[in-house]
C-alpha cells in the first residue's frame, strides 16, 4: 500500500511505542469544509441524540458526557465521509500489516459538544465487550485556539496530555488502555469518532 506522506508509517510507530499517536491533516481544510456544510451536520440539532453511557444498560448522564451523536451508516453515507472511512480502512489494513493486528471492522459516529459541555475521564473498551481495540478521532473544527478549551486529555504513564481538537487533525489511541476525557469549550466541537474492532461491526 503506498503512503506517500509517511503518515501510516509515524501513525503505527507512535502506536508500537505509546499507545497513542497524533498525525495532523489527516483531512485537508477543504475536506472538513466540505463535510461540516453538508446536511448531516448543519442540521444536527435535528438529527443528532444524546449520547449515553454504559453498554448493557445505556443511561443518559449530563453530569458524565454532553455530546450529541449521530451513528454513520456505511450504506447511506455521504461522499466527503465515505472518503474519509476509505481512508481509515486504509489505515486499518496498513497496521494489520505492520503491527500484526487483527481489526476487521469500524464503527463510526458523527459528534457535537455544544458549548460548556464535557466528558469526564473513561476508558472507550467496555468492561462486558472487549472488542473495542483502537479510538480513531478525526476533529473537524475550523480556525481553533488554544483560548476556545476543548482539549482531549489523555493520561499516559509519564502523566496528562492535552490536545487541541484542530481542524483535522486525527488522534488515534489503545481503546483499552489510554483514560482520556473532554475538556469544555466556548464553542461548538465537531469531530467524526470511531473504534477499529477485532470482529466485523454492523
Amino acid at each position: 500500500m503506498s503512503d506517500p506522506s509517511g503518515r501510516f508509517n509515524q501513525i503505527a510507530d507512535d502506536l508500537a511505542d505509546s499507545g497513542l499517536a497524533i498525525a495532523d491533516a489527516f483531512l485537508s481544510p477543504g475536506e472538513v469544509y466540505t463535510i461540516l456544510n453538508g446536511d448531516d451536520f448543519k442540521n444536527h440539532k435535528l438529527h443528532f441524540k444524546k449520547a449515553g453511557i454504559g453498554k448493557v444498560a445505556r443511561q443518559i448522564n449530563e453530569a458524565v458526557r454532553g455530546d450529541f451523536i449521530q451513528w454513520i451508516d456505511p450504506e447511506k453515507i455521504s461522499l466527503p465521509e465515505r472518503s474519509y472511512l476509505d481512508r481509515l480502512h486504509e489505515l486499518i489494513k496498513f497496521l494489520n500489516q505492520n503491527l500484526f493486528l487483527s481489526l476487521k471492522g469500524v464503527e463510526l459516529h458523527r459528534t457535537v459538544y455544544p458549548v460548556g459541555t464535557h466528558y469526564e475521564r473513561h476508558l472507550d473498551q467496555f468492561k462486558s465487550d472487549d472488542h473495542r481495540k483502537l479510538s480513531i478521532i478525526c476533529y473537524l473544527n475550523e480556525n481553533w485556539k488554544a483560548k476556545l478549551g476543548g482539549q482531549l486529555r489523555v493520561y499516559m504513564p509519564s502523566g496528562s496530555l492535552d490536545i487541541l481538537p484542530e481542524c483535522g487533525r486525527l488522534v488515534c489511541f489503545r481503546s483499552d488502555k489510554i483514560e482520556h476525557e473532554v475538556l469544555p469549550a466556548t464553542r461548538e466541537r465537531y469531530s467524526l469518532t470511531g473504534w477499529a474492532a477485532d470482529r466485523t461491526l454492523q
